[in-house]
């Protein structure tokens, strides 16, 4: 009876990730399947490539809202030990990436990332993540380099604060499923942006 309710809540959160909304949003709202466009994805920048605005806003909410539930229940509600709280969040992620409705072939993941984080207890992973995925997206050119950056630099900085094994063991495997879902993207070198790196350089000199 005690494996209950961490397994019924995993299998909850896996299930409730596993729902494609972006996929749903762009078939109900804008009568097209959003992954004919872009990189095929079916996540929420498809839905904006797909020419909706409010649509896309609407998948983001969803994508990442859909993290949230089953962890806070797990935390706040059941009171559950660290580790399941962290299986918990997992398996929504795992679901989203992984959705048996789409032939495993589901999302990236970022939303839903965001999602479980904020649900989460610790609040410096959620903290460490946004900041480094804003440091990718000033400093790096691809796509794929500016999501890992968030994983990578927040398991740094897990280590450098001494934090719980549990919590780099949770940031290890967030890091791995980006990684296999950026996996194509990955093989490209990273670049920096160059309009940015031209300014700084120049300030450089300036000074």
């Amino acid at each position: 009876m005690e494996a209950f309710y961490p397994a019924l809540l995993a299998v909850s959160a896996f299930c409730l990730g596993a729902c494609p909304f972006s996929v749903w949003i762009g078939r109900w709202f804008l009568g097209k399947d959003i992954r004919d466009y872009g990189d095929g994805n079916p996540g929420a920048a498809n839905v904006f490539r797909a020419g909706g605005r409010k649509s896309g806003c609407l998948a983001v909410i969803l994508d990442t809202a859909k993290g949230v539930p089953f962890v806070a229940l797990a935390h706040f509600f059941f009171g559950l030990p660290e580790v399941v709280v962290m299986a918990v969040a997992l398996s929504a992620i795992l679901g989203h990436a992984f959705s048996p409705l789409l032939r495993l072939r589901g999302g990236k993941s970022i939303a839903v990332t965001f999602g479980v984080l904020l649900a989460l207890p610790q609040h410096e992973m959620l903290l460490a993540f946004a900041v480094f995925l804003i440091l990718g997206f000033l400093f790096i050119e691809i796509d794929a380099w500016i999501v890992m950056l968030a994983p990578v630099g927040s398991l740094i900085y897990l280590v450098t604060t001494g934090k719980s094994s549990w919590e780099l063991l949770f940031m290890f495997c967030v890091l791995a499923i980006l990684a296999i879902k950026h996996f194509d993207d990955l093989r490209t070198i990273p670049r920096g942006k160059g309009r940015l790196i031209g300014w700084l350089q120049s300030r450089r000199r300036a000074t």
